[in-house]
């Protein structure tokens, strides 16, 4: 498989052929990556209130015996309107998903490797709109021809991000926030040469 490589009008130059390592990777470790990634994601804010919690309910509500009804002891037991939640969902869970850092890896590049064999991974020079208007930037998100992208520079610098932000289906990120997820959420990848030979060179 190969990356095209663009010139500076971020039109194709040539292609690049990717590592080795890069091939035979196992399609799972995408699964593992990005199921753990969505876990990591879950707000643990699902919160009920138990007997203990739940305002109210200090006096029996009536005698013990003698009206010939069932026997309560209290308005906050779980079988009353208004009650307690019996078993129900609290703060404290931890939905964290372990994954190692080979993995992490493996599924970074089995993701880039789907780009390349889709024709959708692209190596440039480098990615920066110096006018910081939006219009520059649609122009290079244009040439891409692709429904929606992520660009990722070594560092992002202001203009660049200004220029891009309007632009609600293209993403602009740092080297240090590419992953697997990112990655496999888009329909094409655009990466700065910088990016690409820190990638390969831990391969």
């Amino acid at each position: 498989m190969s990356a095209i490589v663009l010139n500076n009008q971020f039109e194709k130059a040539s292609e690049l052929a990717l590592p080795e390592s890069f091939e035979g990777i196992n399609a799972h470790n995408l699964y593992l990556y990005v199921k753990s990634y969505q876990a990591g994601l879950r707000s643990d804010t699902a919160s009920a209130k138990t007997r203990a919690f739940v305002s109210g309910g200090g006096k029996k509500p009536w005698a013990q015996k003698g009206r010939g009804g069932a026997r309560a002891g209290s308005r906050r037991s779980p079988v009353w309107v208004g009650g307690a939640v019996v078993h129900g969902p609290n703060t404290g869970r931890n939905y964290d998903q372990k994954i190692n850092k080979k993995q992490k890896k493996l599924a970074l590049k089995f993701a880039l490797d789907e780009h390349a064999k889709n024709g959708s991974l692209f190596i440039v020079d480098s990615i920066t709109v110096e006018s910081g208007k939006t219009k520059d930037a649609q122009m290079i998100f244009d040439k891409i021809g692709a429904r929606d992208a992520v660009f990722v520079k070594s560092v992002l610098d202001e203009k660049t991000y200004l220029a891009f932000r309007n632009i609600a289906k293209s993403y602009v990120i740092e080297e240090n926030e590419l992953n697997a997820y990112v990655a496999a959420a888009y329909r094409a990848i655009v990466i700065e040469k910088a990016v690409w030979e820190n990638l390969t060179g831990k391969a």
